[in-house]
């Protein structure tokens, strides 16, 4: 990071020769630190709203925790996804406010409070083997923007299930669905509800749903209008397009 031009544009808004939208916009530009085996993008956050987060797969422990450190002394909120229990143990000796979701496989370290009055995301899943998935997205979901309601299990095969929590479904501002077999639950959710609908496949299924393709062809075709779909198992995607339908609401 070049500290002496972070200086310079704060004297320029300081002395008035440049107005504050226009620092940030530099801001926003300026380089990135650069740890060699990774390059930290610290002013994400002014450019798109969200900071860097984390994918765990592919780095190891040591790479990890010190892109942990390193966004924590820049003060940032961190988030790692798809991360062992291991790794979240090497970062909880640096780091005590460091959490860990089992099920998402999810370290976070939040001290921002979050805006809880701008309305609830819902995530609905189909079964409990989709719950990985579906808590992903909760998790994520709930530390860029608070107030997350979670409902599980709900699957069309027992559709009575879902029904039963028609009301709160009726009061999501956005609504995530996780469901693998056939994926038919994100056409059943559109159908119910105002709300945008942000349907994830889920590679859970006997063999002819392949992975979760199954799902996504079936999702990609929905018969409920508005409906919208992202990658198999990408319950961190669903979570990031829900929470910026959110901010522009």
């Amino acid at each position: 990071m070049n500290i002496p031009d972070i200086k310079k544009i704060l004297e320029s808004v300081a002395h008035g020769d440049m107005t504050a939208e226009e620092g940030l916009k530099s801001l926003s530009a300026l380089p990135f630190e650069d740890l060699g085996f990774a390059k930290l993008d610290h002013h994400r956050t002014l450019r798109t709203g969200m900071p860097e987060v984390i994918f765990a797969p592919g780095k190891t422990s040591e790479q990890i925790s010190k892109i942990f450190d390193r966004m924590v002394k820049a003060g940032c909120d961190v988030l790692v996804t798809r991360a062992a229990k291991s790794v979240y143990k090497k970062i909880r000796r640096r780091h005590k406010m460091a959490r860990y979701n089992e099920t998402a496989k999810i370290i976070s370290l939040s001290k921002l409070r979050k805006n809880k009055n701008a309305g609830m995301i819902a995530v609905v899943s189909g079964g409990t083997a989709d719950m990985p998935v579906a808590e992903e997205a909760a998790a994520v979901a709930e530390f860029f923007e608070g107030s997350v309601e979670r409902i599980y299990d709900v699957g069309v095969s027992g559709i009575h299930r879902l029904l039963a929590h028609k009301d709160k479904i009726g009061s999501a501002k956005v609504i995530i669905v996780v469901a693998g077999m056939e994926g038919a639950l994100a056409s059943v959710v559109g159908g119910l509800t105002h709300a945008p609908v942000i349907a994830v496949p889920t590679s859970v299924g006997y063999g002819a749903s392949f992975n979760g393709l199954a799902a996504l062809l079936a999702m990609l075709n929905s018969c409920a209008p508005g409906v919208t779909v992202v990658n198999i198992d990408n319950g961190f995607g669903a979570a990031m397009a829900a929470v910026k339908m959110m901010r522009v609401k």
